[in-house]
This record gives structure tokens, C-alpha cells and sequence, in this order.
């Protein structure tokens, strides 16, 4: 460097807010929608379009996908093993192994209940034993889908006669036990890509090393867009 020459500027941080103790955490904010349109109406969820108004930064308009928001199981034996489902994923085309999961479409179940129910449904298990391990969204900058995940313990299998009859990208479903390691490898060695199992995998293993002290009762607060 030249004499006469200015020293590298150090990147300045935008504003920023801080919680208790300086707690790292989002903010919430409900900023003036002008206008809303329902731009495609589908057979799941629609595509909806907001002219928002951010204030000093002006107007934009921004279109996503209404969700009505999901719950997924991470499922562990008493060896510590997580179950796995293989389900047919027809937007990115491949038979992706993941933890059981599903949309929270039933009006007024409470999301804990929801992910009871996929449990049994697509695992053929029941859980006595709940807790929130992660919460998160999925893609926020097109989708206002919100995802919480459950640790599941001590399980039992449901009864032949109570099992549910599975259809469509479920029928013949296969059902696979592996260690939280062996998953966590699988994903970061780019073999399996499901987000919620690779989410559910190293968070588990992170709570497990802190002896579970992580874990939140299953009517944690949530944040969720309309909820």
C-alpha cells in the first residue's frame, strides 16, 4: 500500500434492533398492505399479490404463495435412531426420504395434534412424549409458509386394525430407521436434500448435546402469518 493510500473502510452494519441482552431474534412487522389480489387460485394454495408500502423505501408489489402452514415429527427410538419416510416429490422429480410431515389444513387443530395425526398416518406410530425442536420458514421470500418441528419419544406402534389406509404418493410408502449421524451424513453429503430432515437431523443433534435443555413445550409461542 502507497504512502498516501486510504486504508480498507471497515463494512458498516445497518440499524439494527436488539432484544433482551442483545437476544438475537426476527422482528415481526405488519407493514400497510394498499392492495391484495388473489393472482391464481390452486388446488392447495393460491398465489396472492400485495402492493405493500415499506414506508421511506416506497411502494413494491410482491407476489407468493398463501400456505396454510405445516407440522413434521422427528420420531426417535429408544436406540436414538429417527424414522424415515420415502414419499414421490413431483416438483423436483425424485423419491425423497424425509421425517413424516404435513399441511395444517384441518380448521382448529391445535398444530401439535396435526403432527400426531402424520405421525400415525404416514409412520404408524404414536408418541407420549412431545416437545418443539425447530421452527422456521421455508422460503420466505416467495411462500409465507411456516414449519414447526416436533421431537417425538417414547413410541409405540399403532394397532394393525387403527393404521391408516394410505393413497396417492403414499401407497406402499416405505418406512426406514437410521441413526441421527447416518442421516446428518447423508445430508451434508449431498444424498438426501429434504430441508425439514436436515433442519430436524442437526437440530436433534445439537439438543442431544446440551442434554435436550433446547426443547420447548409443544404449545411454544409461533409465529405464523394469519394464525
Amino acid at each position: 500500500m502507497t504512502p498516501d493510500a486510504e486504508a480498507p473502510r471497515a463494512l458498516e452494519a445497518p440499524d439494527t434492533v436488539s432484544g433482551p441482552d442483545d437476544e438475537l431474534a426476527d422482528r415481526a412487522a405488519d407493514l400497510p398492505v394498499l392492495h391484495s389480489e388473489v393472482a391464481m387460485h390452486g388446488i392447495v394454495w393460491d398465489v396472492v399479490r400485495d402492493r405493500v408500502d415499506l414506508g421511506e423505501a416506497g411502494e413494491v408489489t410482491r407476489e407468493y404463495v398463501r400456505h396454510p402452514g405445516a407440522v413434521a415429527v422427528a420420531a426417535l427410538d429408544d436406540q436414538g435412531r429417527v424414522c424415515l419416510v420415502q414419499q414421490y416429490r413431483h416438483p423436483v422429480r425424485a423419491y425423497e426420504w424425509e421425517i413424516p410431515a404435513g399441511l395444517l389444513d384441518v380448521d382448529g387443530e391445535p398444530p401439535h395434534l396435526g403432527a400426531a395425526r402424520e405421525l400415525h398416518e404416514e409412520a404408524d406410530l404414536v408418541a407420549d412424549t412431545w416437545h418443539v425442536l425447530a421452527d422456521y420458514v421455508s422460503s420466505p421470500g416467495g411462500l409465507d409458509e411456516a414449519l414447526r418441528i416436533y421431537l417425538a419419544r417414547d413410541l409405540a406402534p399403532v394397532p394393525a386394525g387403527e393404521r391408516h389406509e394410505r393413497e396417492s404418493e403414499e401407497l406402499g410408502m416405505p418406512v426406514r430407521w437410521v441413526s441421527l449421524e447416518q442421516a446428518r451424513d447423508a445430508f451434508l453429503g449431498g444424498r438426501v436434500h429434504n430441508a425439514t430432515l436436515g433442519i430436524a437431523v442437526l437440530a436433534a443433534l445439537a439438543a442431544r448435546e446440551q442434554d435436550w435443555a433446547t426443547l420447548r413445550p409443544v404449545d411454544a409461542p409461533w409465529h405464523r402469518p394469519r394464525a
